[in-house]
């Protein structure tokens, strides 16, 4: 068999320099094809090497013996190296080889030699087997599959229960005893067996911050008494439950089902297109995954159910006050499941249809449509708002059609040329005729903590009085009044002088309000009833009359055998100062009376334009006025 070139053979040991034999990697035995190309590359390695310094030496030789130059035929440095001696890998080392170019020669040389070696070593026998060797490896083998099968099975049965701090140490005790097994194995001398990871716990499906439009989240429901045995309010909720109770294979596990809703064992809900999920805690430490499905509307049904919706605007109306209405379920559209449409699926072990914790859900998903219809609306495929934003564009639509097929209807008023054209007006009706004297108003109730009858009685009758004046004469009597005189007017009004009860009061709250006494409202209403408003002015307003009637006056009453009054201003005082009178600007004279020697001045008797016959209505008779006064 012929080497390849640079590859010395492989069964030729390699001796030193000391003649010492050096053993290479694979001797002895049948040679493997790595050791083989591993001592075919160390081999080569060392030939470049070789070479590389055989040639750097020969043409040291040659530049010393020409002094540098070449001048016997041409000769060059590479031709010292072509008269080295041959040395393995040499050739190739000479034509350049990359330590690529190496590997393959030396990775062909190892396939061709271990060829070789297998051809000519006979086989070695087969080893016995050590029977009780297999029964140890066998006894090994089965405790490692008894532990990972009671793994599994464990992780199978607590996969989705919710964390619990019971449950903490006997996952403990559990991870402990994996650990001592695998402990024990290895003292055996068997392989231990890797112990499993303990089960992560699920967490709620309470997850808000991810709800979008095709995916509603609720919180868990607390638990509900006992006593309640309605579990659904309305009747598209009791439809649900209707389609739970009549699909379902055992009765018994609707029951249990029951009762876990009603002790709150379902955590939160999530909502998507055809399908409820939710996370429900049974017997076992973790919860088990529910899953209830139901069967999506496809295009077609969502048409005929927004024409319905839209058709009537009470079916809106309803919608958005979390109602349902039956005419809008029976619109031809199944939106109520029948028997047998729910799916359930459950991760627990049990194959009932449906298991109590699939009934669980079921029964809290008929409290959530009880709550909001949207939520079976989004249970066949579509969102709240997409469902909204629907019904809007198609009333919208309808609307514009219904408003092209109708014709314009007139607008209402009058045209510019009708209302523009000349025309005369009818003549007002004649007035009614005038009621000879106001109506007495009615008996005000008296009430505990309510205005003074009396008071409203007051203003009642003054009002009318007012109004009567105003209708027969076109002006008001009381319109240009003072406060004041308004006061007295009103005062004046009232029957007595302010001496009564009643008028006791009347007269203190008027006064009040006009910022005086209620002695000086009294002497104010007998002037008031004296002359009215000049009878009021006469009192508060003296004046200086122009020459004339008062100048006449004194001769008057001294041809009426009275003594001679004495003037001041507008004013004429007797003697014995018991009477006065005084002169208005209207030209009347206003008799008044006094205690003597008091200069308290009340009116008395009607205003006259004699002075005598202004005197004539007082009480004391004329004679004996000129009476001297007591001291």
């Amino acid at each position: 068999m012929t080497e390849p070139v640079g590859v010395p053979p492989v069964s030729a040991p390699a001796q030193d320099s000391a003649g010492e034999r050096h053993v290479k990697p694979g001797e002895g035995r049948t040679a493997r094809p790595g050791d083989v190309a591993r001592e075919a590359l160390r081999q080569a390695l060392s030939a470049r090497r070789e070479a590389a310094s055989g040639a750097d030496a020969a043409a040291d030789s040659a530049l010393d013996a020409s002094g540098g130059v070449s001048s016997a035929g041409g000769d060059r440095p590479d031709d010292a190296a072509e008269s080295a001696p041959a040395t393995p890998g040499a050739e190739t080392a000479r034509r350049g080889g990359r330590p690529a170019d190496l590997v393959r020669e030396a990775l062909r040389a190892a396939r061709g030699g271990a060829d070789a070696g297998a051809e000519a070593a006979p086989k070695a026998p087969r080893p016995e087997p050590d029977p009780a060797a297999a029964r140890a490896r066998s006894r090994t083998r089965g405790r490692v599959t008894d532990i990972r099968t009671h793994a599994v099975r464990e992780l199978l049965g607590d996969a989705f229960r919710m964390p619990d701090l019971a449950a903490e140490p006997e996952e403990e005790h559990r991870t402990g005893a994996l650990s001592g097994n695998s402990a024990r194995q290895a003292d055996d001398g068997s392989s231990p067996a890797r112990a499993p990871a303990a089960p992560r716990v699920p967490r709620s499906m309470a997850a808000p911050g991810r709800d979008t439009e095709l995916r509603r989240t609720f919180p868990a429901f607390p638990p509900r008494p006992s006593d309640d045995a309605r579990f659904a309010e309305t009747w598209w909720g009791n439809a649900w439950l209707t389609a739970l109770e009549e699909g379902a294979l055992d009765a018994k596990r609707l029951a249990r089902g029951r009762g876990y809703a009603q002790q709150g064992h379902v955590d939160a809900i999530m909502v998507t297109p055809g399908l409820v999920l939710a996370y429900v805690r049974g017997s076992r430490p973790r919860p088990y995954r529910v899953q209830v499905r139901l069967r999506t509307l496809d295009d077609t049904d969502w048409e005929r159910f927004l024409d319905a919706a839209a058709e009537r605007p009470g079916h809106i109306a309803a919608l958005l006050d979390k109602e349902m209405p039956e005419t809008l379920a029976d619109c031809g559209v199944p939106l109520l499941p029948g028997p047998g449409e729910l799916e359930p699926r459950c991760s627990c072990p049990d194959f009932g249809h449906p298991c109590k914790h699939a009934a669980a859900l079921c029964y809290q998903t008929a409290r959530l449509l009880d709550a909001d219809p949207f939520v079976l609306l989004l249970l066949r495929g579509r969102g709240e708002r997409d469902l909204l934003d629907a019904l809007s564009r198609r009333n919208a639509a309808r609307a514009a059609r219904a408003a092209q097929e109708r014709e314009p209807a007139p607008l209402p008023g009058v045209r510019a040329t009708d209302a523009l054209a000349p025309r005369r007006l009818p003549p007002l009706p004649a007035p009614l005729p005038l009621p000879p004297h106001p109506e007495q108003p009615p008996v005000y109730p008296a009430a505990p903590g309510g205005p003074d009858p009396f008071a409203l009685d007051q203003l009642a009758t003054d009002a009318a009085a007012r109004a009567h004046a105003l209708l027969a004469t076109g002006r008001d009597p009381v319109a240009e009044l003072t406060l004041w005189q308004d006061a007295v007017r009103l005062a004046a009004a009232r029957p007595g002088s302010g001496l009564t009860a009643g008028t006791r009061a009347l007269y203190s709250s008027l006064a009040s309000a006009a910022g005086r006494t209620p002695a000086e409202l009294a002497r104010a209403v007998a002037a008031w009833r004296q002359g009215g408003l000049e009878g009021l002015t006469v009192l508060d307003e003296p004046w200086d009359p122009p020459a004339g009637r008062f100048d006449r006056a004194r001769p008057l009453l001294l041809a009426a055998d009275l003594p001679a009054f004495r003037p001041w201003r507008n004013h004429l005082t007797h003697p014995n100062g018991q009477v006065q009178l005084r002169f208005g600007r209207d030209g009347l004279w206003y008799a008044y009376e006094s205690e003597p020697t008091r200069d308290d001045w009340w009116p008395r008797g009607t205003p006259d334009l004699d002075p005598v016959g202004a005197l004539t209505g007082l009480g004391t008779p004329l004679p004996d006025l000129d009476a001297p006064s007591n001291p």
